[in-house]
């Protein structure tokens, strides 16, 4: 494919490069000249490993020519990859000032083509930019309507400095965001010979995925660090430590507990996090990460009551009272918390929990229960058709197999509020629906 890369920095010129070394003819457009005459002499004008052998080899067989006329670049592509900076604003805010005049450069030169052609965002972009900046501005100035006549996609990179020539070749995944189907086929065919798992999906969640990376990459820095300096203080290993944590991708290094949802409870989070900070603080250390995770899952808390408080109905039906699917355990359940919240506040609470039903007759929690809860105890069904008579929004605490089978029973006039996500697709269901967090 004929491809034309605007921007020739760090991830303008790697893009350039490798999708040349692919067989792909590449324009790449920089305003430094200086940066232009550097490539084209086949050397690279960035220092990273691999890098100079790539560029010199394609800048030799003519894959690659790099440019500072825009339009020159356009008319000899049917694709532009745009890659140009987005750095911070003093407030934290990006500055898009850099994709805006690309975009209306392209868009300009759109104008006067009559050919079907594709802009790819890779820069990073927050949710929602390519739809409210990009795209009006290549449709205002080109006089074109995106989708007939022109494609846009939004495609990430996630290539690490100092190996970011083998992280293109081998990424964990080809992420592509489409505004059509169209135009994400034109994306899957730049990336032909590269084998990884393609996902196509929305714009905004290509962009965000991008941010979720970084905010977690940064996140796992930090809560390294500060595990090291708590291991220091009390004469622990810390890298043995780790090295140890990591081994278990089962829990540790694993999509599980990464589902956006309710809060955590249970018997040992809780209690091992209040454990581990009280230690730091014997200490004297500061642990800002450590410390905030008990009250951001309390916040979550709030955010589960609020959500069922917005819909101005009193009968609340609450199915699945124990902190997680499978057992009677309600030590820190986030669930009593809200339903003893909702009792404080004048609700009429019914709650139906296939376990915890059996523990208040004879499990290990019977004691817990009498003793500590007995006036949420008192508000237990028997059935899951006591509380969906007398309710009218049905909240889904956890993923039970009962749990799972209220969304076939719920009436028209009710409301149901799902805190883990027990429904994956809402349309499909016949009364008013509430996620937590989507």
């Amino acid at each position: 494919m004929k491809i034309s890369v605007f921007g020739l920095g760090y991830v303008g010129c790697v893009s350039a490069a490798c999708l040349a070394q692919d067989g792909h003819k590449v324009i790449g457009v920089d305003i430094d000249e200086n940066k232009v005459n550097i490539i084209n002499s086949g050397r690279s004008p960035i220092i990273e490993k691999g890098l100079d052998e790539i560029i010199k080899k394609v800048v030799t067989t003519g894959k690659l020519v790099a440019v500072t006329d825009s339009r020159e670049a356009l008319n000899n592509s049917k694709l532009s990859i745009i890659c140009v900076g987005t750095p911070s604003n003093d407030n934290g805010s990006l500055d898009l000032s850099y994709i805006k005049r690309v975009c209306s450069e392209i868009g300009a030169h759109l104008r006067k083509k009559d050919n079907y052609h594709v802009v790819v965002v890779r820069s990073t972009v927050l949710p929602g930019s390519v739809e409210r900046e990009v795209i009006p501005t290549l449709e205002k100035s080109s006089g074109k309507k995106a989708g007939p006549d022109f494609g846009v996609c939004m495609n990430p990179e996630f290539l690490r400095e100092g190996t970011s020539v083998d992280d293109f070749y081998n990424p964990p995944k080809i992420l592509i965001g489409e505004f059509d189907k169209r135009s994400g086929d034109a994306v899957v065919e730049i990336y032909s010979k590269i084998e990884a798992p393609v996902i196509r999906t929305s714009i905004k969640v290509a962009e965000m995925v991008k941010y979720v990376n970084n905010a977690f990459h940064g996140l796992k820095v930090c809560f390294a660090n500060e595990i090291g300096n708590v291991c220091k203080k009390i004469g622990v290993d810390s890298h043995k430590v780790m090295e140890i944590f990591c081994m278990d991708t089962k829990l540790n290094l694993s999509p599980y507990y990464l589902k956006p949802g309710f809060a955590f409870g249970g018997s040992c989070i809780p209690k091992d996090l209040r454990a581990l900070v009280y230690r730091g603080k014997r200490h004297d250390l500061e642990l800002p990460i450590l410390g905030s995770i008990s009250r951001s899952n309390e916040n979550q808390i709030k955010i589960g009551i609020d959500l069922i408080m917005k819909t101005k109905k009193k009968k609340i039906g609450i199915f699945g009272l124990s902190f997680k699917p499978g057992t009677d355990d309600l030590r820190e359940s986030p669930m009593v918390e809200l339903v003893e919240t909702l009792i404080g506040k004048g609700y009429k609470v019914k709650i139906y929990d296939e376990n915890v039903s059996i523990a208040r007759i004879y499990g290990a929690n019977k004691q817990f229960i009498e003793k500590e809860i007995p006036h949420i105890s008192s508000l237990m069904c028997s059935s899951i058709e006591e509380v969906l008579e007398e309710s009218e929004v049905l909240v889904i605490g956890n993923n039970s197999e009962y749990s799972r089978r209220i969304p076939k029973l719920i009436r028209k006039d009710q409301i149901m509020v799902d805190l883990v996500r027990i429904v994956k697709n809402s349309n499909k269901i016949r009364s008013k629906y509430y996620g937590i967090c989507w």
